[in-house]
């Protein structure tokens, strides 16, 4: 069963997904999110993970550098707790400190226009996000 990374930010939902083996993490898309119904984000997911099979959401919980969870992460935290209402997965909960740094880095590196590392940046963290959960699973099995 494949898994399904979030970054969720309050303007955008970066998407990625994982392989059928739970091997790698894809970039799919960038949600944007419309103030005041966050009930079409989570039915936007719910369709993502019922047409790709997903077993597992992975959602990017941002903490302080010292470990504590501020108001971001208690943010996505209660996104986690609603979207779990609408779907049938297990929901994980995971660091995502400096994931957008390392996926503009990425990006910089890669010599992406500021524009289009714009439109992608969510995506992109997204999929650093999923990656690391992947890899961490994949070391425990």
């Amino acid at each position: 069963m494949k898994s399904l990374g979030l970054d969720v930010g309050s303007k955008t939902i970066g998407v990625a997904l994982s392989d059928a083996f739970g091997w790698t993490a894809q970039g799919v898309e960038t949600l944007r999110r419309t103030e005041g119904q966050a009930e079409l984000d989570y039915q936007a997911i719910a369709k993502l993970v019922q047409e790709n099979e997903v077993s597992t959401v992975v959602v990017g919980l941002p903490k302080n550098m010292d470990g504590t969870i501020g108001g971001n992460g208690e943010h996505c935290q209660a996104f986690a707790k609603d979207l779990s209402s609408y779907i049938d997965a297990e929901i994980v909960m995971w660091d995502e400190r400096l994931t957008t740094m390392a996926a503009k880095r990425v990006l910089v590196e890669a010599d992406v226009s500021r524009k289009k590392r714009k439109q992608v940046i969510d995506k992109m963290a997204a999929t650093l996000i999923l990656q690391g959960y992947l890899d961490r699973a994949g070391k425990t099995l």
